[in-house]
């Protein structure tokens, strides 16, 4: 496996001062996904945004790891609705036109 669209866990613990162990509590309860490549774990690029905003959570706002993964169950909820709020608007659009 390539790992050129992934990040060392032990990078990001060094640059967000953060313990391995959050990151591995996060893997447990399904907010990030951590990949293992010859004994070195990874995350994906893709998720760094994500990550960013559960550090800061944790850090700046004390919210422990339930809270971090109600508000993000609640997020994609929200996200949810907006798109298919999106979706009846354009159909509702079609038949007033």
């Amino acid at each position: 496996m390539s790992t050129e669209n992934f990040i060392p866990l032990e990078t990001l613990c060094s640059h967000y001062n953060v313990e391995l162990s959050f990151f591995s509590n996060l893997d447990e309860i399904g907010l990030i996904e951590i990949q293992m490549v010859e004994q070195t774990q990874y995350i994906h690029q893709d998720s760094i945004y994500q990550i960013e905003k559960m550090i800061r959570m944790h850090q700046e706002l004390d919210v422990n790891l339930e809270g971090i993964d109600v508000v993000f169950n609640l997020l994609q909820k929200i996200d949810s609705l907006q798109a298919e709020l999106l979706s009846v608007r354009n159909r509702l659009l079609l038949y007033e036109n």
